[in-house]
């Protein structure tokens, strides 16, 4: 144990200005020499989230027929040939299954929201490649997920006007989080 002279006030003193100056110092951002602030066009350009009213959604359109062909090519590698064999997820069936002991939680039995399809294939999708997929593209992949699981006929359009109305099958199953910290779109 270290001895000291000091008085309970000059500790006082010593451990206040430690605080503060750490607190002072934690304000001050660092800076490491190179770089520059993001212009707005380039934040613009990281923006592509598409929330659950379709706010977001680009122009374009895809047709069910457009988007067997472009599963077949691009999705079927993981996802199957239907979209239940995988490997990856399987993505169509599951509709009554969740109250069950083995749920099955596909796109037809689990998601609220068809926006958030589009916005999750044109994020993440497909595996290798993940934002190479147009607009169209991932409309008319949509358009053939969704009438895969029996959710729109086969001669639907989707596109941002349309995709929004699409009611999903569990759409009631979710509960909006009560706390008041939490924003509610």
């Amino acid at each position: 144990m270290c001895k000291s002279n000091a008085t309970p006030w000059e500790v006082s003193a010593l451990a206040l200005s430690l605080l503060f100056g750490s607190i002072s110092h934690a304000e001050e951002p660092m800076r490491y020499g190179f770089g520059r602030p993001a212009t707005g066009a380039e934040i613009g350009a990281l923006n592509i989230d598409i929330d659950p009213s379709g706010a977001g959604l680009p122009p374009g359109q895809g047709t069910v027929q457009q988007g067997a062909a472009i599963y077949g090519n691009k999705c079927a590698a993981c996802h199957g040939p239907t979209g239940t064999e995988g490997p990856k997820d399987r993505l169509v069936g599951g509709q009554g299954s969740l109250a069950t002991d083995n749920p099955i939680k596909t796109i037809g039995s689990f998601w609220p929201y068809a926006t958030t399809l589009y916005d999750y294939i044109h994020r993440a999708m497909p595996f290798n490649a993940p934002q190479s997929l147009t607009p169209d593209e991932v409309y008319a992949v949509v358009a053939w997920l969704l009438h895969q699981n029996g959710i729109i006929p086969s001669d639907a359009v989707i596109d941002a006007q349309t995709l929004p109305r699409v009611t999903m099958p569990n759409r009631a199953g979710f509960v909006s989080d009560p706390r008041p910290d939490v924003l509610v779109r």
